[in-house]
């Protein structure tokens, strides 16, 4: 395990410095961004010297050659607009994505799973047809229509929910609901189809001749057997919901990671782009490691030496 372990952890970071890297150089190919920082009566010597002070002016090799060294040491710099350090403005707003991505987990996990569980149960009846329909829904539907319909019905409509901001449980039920309905359907057609796989098996068979009841047998042998592609799944829907709902956080003006991402983006503030996409990789690495360590627990069978 120590050994498996070692070599995930170097994997992991030879993986955040390649995703870094590639980002740092995909933003400064596109030109430094005195033009948009500067106001728009700034002398040519005033964006001289602004761009000298950021070193835009240096060869791109000894910008990346700076800036490694600097993120090598936890400082990947200030942010352009703000004026403070870029990483402590993107943890600042992790809590709110956490929320948000949290609560959205656990609409996928609590409707997804029984809903593909009950759709493979009863399979060419009404329950699996209107389950399948909301899976096609949801997986065809693009979040930001999702998210607008809400808001006109719950919050202009009815009023039953705020249509944007963060504050109490009720500003957090639209945001999640949109965040989690494409991957509730995602994981609700994937549950439904290993489920399938597995109560056709010859060992589900003898079960229910031993006299199980259906749902020992779909829940006890069935749903065992079938974890690890759900699990599999389950995480990479996590690590896309807490790495940032771009989409959604912007149409419900939530202040997450997601939302400062597409205002740095605009504003061409690369210090906070270069900040959100590290913590958004260290997430994606973290839940794939534990992952993998799961399967171990869910099949005895997968060793890990």
């Amino acid at each position: 395990m120590l050994t498996y372990l070692t070599r995930r952890a170097f994997g992991a970071l030879w993986a955040l410095i390649g995703v870094t890297s590639v980002v740092f150089i995909i933003l400064h190919l596109t030109g430094d961004p005195t033009s948009v920082m500067m106001p728009p009566e700034a002398t040519q010597a005033e964006m001289d010297a602004f761009r000298h002070e950021q070193g835009f002016d240096r060869p791109l090799i000894v910008q990346f050659a700076t800036f490694a060294l600097a993120a090598a040491h936890g400082d990947l710099g200030l942010s352009l607009r703000h004026q403070e350090p870029a990483m402590g403005l993107a943890l600042e707003r992790l809590p709110a994505t956490a929320l948000l991505g949290g609560s959205a987990f656990l609409i996928v996990l609590l409707v997804g799973v029984p809903a593909g569980i009950l759709s493979a149960l009863r399979p060419r009846t009404w329950i699996d047809y209107a389950a399948r329909v909301v899976a096609l829904i949801g997986q065809s539907a693009p979040t930001y229509w999702i998210g607008l319909m809400l808001i006109l019905l719950f919050a202009v409509r009815l009023g039953w929910a705020p249509a944007s901001g963060i504050g109490g449980w009720r500003n957090l039920v639209l945001p999640a609901a949109t965040l989690g309905f494409f991957s509730t359907a995602k994981l609700m057609r994937l549950t439904r189809a290993s489920m399938l796989e597995i109560l056709g098996a010859d060992y589900m068979r003898t079960a229910r001749a031993k006299g199980l009841t259906a749902v020992r047998v779909a829940l006890g042998h069935g749903l065992r057997n079938a974890w690890l592609p759900i699990v599999t799944q389950l995480g990479v829907e996590l690590g896309g919901l807490l790495s940032g709902a771009i989409i959604t956080e912007t149409v419900f003006a939530w202040p997450g990671v997601g939302r400062l991402a597409v205002q740095a983006v605009f504003e061409r503030d690369f210090p906070v782009v270069e900040s959100v996409v590290l913590i958004a990789a260290t997430l994606f690495v973290l839940l794939n490691l534990a992952v993998d360590l799961l399967y171990a627990v869910i099949d005895p069978r997968i060793r890990y030496a």
